[in-house]
């Protein structure tokens, strides 16, 4: 089995549920960590995203190589980071400060220079995994300038939505069956609608 390291894009940090954990009345068990000591980025973003963020991360924590960290979060302003590193009130603010953009260099640079620093230190034949939308240039463009042809996807993903995304990745993961990649280089980044997850993983497996 090759090394294999997971990038997920996160969630939006803005909208209903993130005024949810930013209010300063709120009473959630996450909302006063955030106003506290902080709490897990990894926790934060599926709060936010639900389904797709929390199917992101349990799957890449079922499948990642351990050496490394394994699995990384994609930040507007911060680069990589481990899903267990905590962030603040203040920090998730800033999130929503900086456009995900291929022309923020806010965004570019520290992920730039994060993802680079992880090709470095991974072994040659690694395979770096983006648990994110490869429709779009905003994570392609910075990680293939990084990864080249180590950067793969899910091909499951071509063709559905964020939902069907998160709940793939949950059955995924809970059947401990790993999905199939391809290279993000030279793929067709869109395709027609995919195939429903229950013609995937039946049910009972």
């Amino acid at each position: 089995m090759p090394h294999r390291v997971f990038l997920l894009s996160p969630a939006r940090s803005s909208g209903r549920r993130c005024d949810l954990l930013l209010a300063p009345d709120s009473a959630s068990d996450l909302a006063r960590r955030l106003r506290g000591g902080g709490a897990p980025i990894g926790e934060v973003m599926a709060f936010l995203s639900s389904l797709y963020f929390r199917g992101k991360l349990a799957y890449a924590e079922r499948f990642a190589s351990r050496a490394d960290g394994g699995v990384f979060v994609i930040t507007p302003d911060r680069g990589l980071v481990a899903p267990g590193t905590h962030i603040g009130a203040t920090d998730l603010r800033a999130f929503a400060r900086v456009p995900i953009d291929c022309a923020e260099p806010r965004y570019v640079a520290p992920l730039r220079d994060h993802a680079l620093a992880l090709r470095a230190r991974l072994p040659a034949r690694a395979e770096v995994v983006l648990l994110g939308s490869i429709a779009t240039p905003k994570y392609v463009d910075v990680l293939l300038a990084a990864f080249g042809r180590s950067l793969h996807f899910p091909r499951d993903f071509v063709g559905r939505g964020d939902m069907s995304r998160g709940g793939l990745l949950l059955r995924a993961a809970r059947a401990g069956v790993e999905l199939a990649y391809g290279p993000v280089a030279g793929t067709e980044r869109r395709g027609v609608r995919a195939a429903r997850i229950e013609t995937l993983f039946p049910t009972g497996r």
